[in-house]
């Protein structure tokens, strides 16, 4: 798999209060990801990237919510999110310590 094809799969963690609690709860970590992205490439960039084990992934299409702005409508794009379940004794600590 290529290097530069990974980096570019894990658009950036999804932060939310399902995705806090997910995590707490039973090792679940979400991410908002690429839309041509695989759950193989997903799985692997979150191991090269964090240096942990990842023991499955689960991936969702979310729907771009319709949005107006006064009288004109608009849509937002379409996008793709993943949970990540890690392996027993593994950790992404997003917080850097701070």
């Amino acid at each position: 798999m290529n290097n530069e094809r990974l980096m570019k799969v894990l658009l950036s963690p999804v932060v939310s209060e399902k995705a806090s609690l997910a995590a707490e709860s039973s090792g679940q970590y979400a991410f908002r990801v690429a839309t041509d992205a695989t759950k193989r490439e997903i799985g692997r960039a979150v191991e090269m990237l964090f240096g942990v084990k990842v023991d499955r992934v689960q991936v969702i299409n979310m729907k771009g919510k319709n949005k107006r702005f006064g009288q004109r409508l608009g849509k937002r794009p379409d996008w793709r999110k993943a949970y990540v379940r890690l392996m027993p004794g593994h950790d992404i600590d997003f917080g850097g310590g701070a």
